[in-house]
C-alpha cells in the first residue's frame, strides 16, 4: 500500500510525534509498504506523488529534515495562515491510507480528521467526534461522569476567574492540576501546598485558558488499550522517582512498565471493562489507549483517554501488543486494518 505518515505538526508533543512517525515508517516498509514520512505543517515543497512513493527512501534522513524545522516552529506559526504544509493534501490523497502519528492538538483533537472526512482521505484511529471529546478532558470527565465510568472528582478552572487557593475552589491539597487539552504530561502538577498551586496555576495558564483542578489518588498508575473493541493487557507504570511525567513518559530507564500488569484476575478483568465502557462512552473508534489509578483500596479511576497513542520505543501500547505476540510491525498494519472505513 501507499501509505503516508503523518507526523510533527505544532503542538507541544511535536517531537514526540515524529518519534512515533519514525518507527511507524520504517516498520510498515520493513512489511514492503511504500510508506513516507510527512510533516503535516512542514510538508514537503515539489514532491510529487509518483517521486514520494518510490523504492528508495530514507526514513531518518526525511526525520532530520522534518526536526531541521523545530527551532523555527513560533516564527512559522505566525507567518502561516493555512495549517497543512506544501504538498501535505496532495500526497494524502494518493495515497491508500494516512497513519496519523500525531499527538496533541491539531492532529489528536478531530480537526484534522473532520477535513479529511470531508476530502475523502482514510486515515487512521477515531473519527472527528470521538477525537474532539477525548481530547478536551472538561468533556471527558463530564461524559464519565453521566455514564458511570469511575474518574476522580475535578473542578473546572477559567483564566479569566483564576482562584488564588485550592482552598477558594473547596479543593483539598494534594491535588492535581492540569491543561485540559494538554498531552504528554506536559502541563500536569502534582500540588501539594497552597503555594506550590498557585505556581502551578500560573503555569499551566502558559499553555491554556482553561485547567482541570483534580481529586488526587494516591495509588498506583496503569493504562489500557483497545484494538477494535477489544481490550488489551493491562500495563502496571511504576515512575523511579515522581510521576509519570514527560521526563518518565520518554526517557528510557526512568519507569518500570510491567505488561501484564501483577494484577489478580478479577482487578484485571475489571479494568479493561471500564477501558471498554470509557472507549464506547467517547464514541471512539479503530484504537485508544485508556489512563488509569489504582488507589491503596482497589478503587479504579479513568483519568482520560488517548485516540492517537505513542508508537515510540517506549509507547505502551505497543508494549501491550507484544504481550499478546504481536511485533511493533504487525501492530502498525492492525492499526491500518482495523480503520480502513
Amino acid at each position: 500500500m501507499k501509505i503516508v505518515v503523518l507526523a510533527g505538526g505544532t503542538s507541544t508533543e511535536r517531537d514526540v510525534s515524529i518519534v512515533s512517525g519514525t518507527q511507524v515508517c520504517k516498520a510498515l516498509r520493513s512489511k514492503g509498504h511504500q510508506a513516507i514520512l510527512l510533516d503535516v505543517f512542514c510538508g514537503r515543497e515539489g514532491l510529487q506523488a509518483e517521486m514520494a512513493f518510490a523504492q528508495e527512501y530514507d526514513v531518518e534522513r526525511e526525520a532530520a529534515y522534518i526536526r531541521s524545522f523545530n527551532d523555527s516552529m513560533e516564527t512559522l506559526k505566525t507567518e502561516r495562515r493555512e495549517f497543512f504544509g506544501p504538498g501535505v493534501l496532495d500526497l494524502c490523497r494518493e495515497a491508500d491510507v494516512v497513519f496519523l502519528a500525531l499527538h496533541g492538538a491539531c492532529g489528536e483533537d478531530g480537526r484534522i480528521q473532520a477535513a479529511f472526512d470531508l476530502l475523502g482521505i482514510t486515515y487512521t484511529g477515531s473519527g472527528y467526534l470521538g477525537s474532539a471529546l477525548a481530547m478536551d478532558k472538561t468533556i471527558t470527565k463530564q461524559m464519565f461522569r453521566e455514564n458511570g465510568v469511575p474518574t476522580p472528582a475535578s473542578v473546572i478552572v477559567e483564566k479569566t476567574d483564576a482562584p488564588g487557593s485550592a482552598a477558594e475552589l473547596g479543593v483539598e491539597l494534594p491535588c492535581v492540576v492540569k491543561t485540559a487539552c494538554g498531552g504528554s504530561s506536559v502541563g500536569v502538577y502534582i500540588v501539594n501546598t497552597e503555594e506550590e498551586f498557585s505556581e502551578a496555576i500560573e503555569n499551566g495558564f502558559t499553555y491554556e485558558n482553561k485547567l482541570i483542578v483534580e481529586q488526587y489518588i494516591r495509588g498506583k498508575e496503569y493504562t489500557v488499550g483497545v484494538i477494535d473493541g477489544e481490550a488489551y493487557p493491562v500495563v502496571e507504570i511504576a515512575p523511579i522517582t515522581g510521576f509519570y511525567d514527560y521526563k518518565n513518559k520518554y526517557q528510557a530507564g526512568s519507569t518500570i512498565e510491567t505488561c501484564p500488569a501483577p494484577l489478580s484476575d478479577a482487578l484485571t478483568k475489571k479494568m479493561q471493562e471500564i477501558a471498554l465502557k470509557a472507549y464506547h462512552t467517547l464514541h471512539l473508534e479503530s484504537y485508544a489507549r485508556m489512563d488509569f489509578m489504582m488507589d491503596e483500596k482497589g478503587g479504579i479511576y479513568c483519568l482520560e483517554a488517548n485516540t492517537l497513542p505513542g508508537m515510540t520505543p517506549t509507547s505502551l501500547l505497543p508494549q501491550e501488543a507484544a504481550a499478546v505476540g504481536m511485533t511493533f510491525a504487525d501492530l502498525c498494519e492492525k492499526l491500518i486494518e482495523v480503520s480502513k472505513r
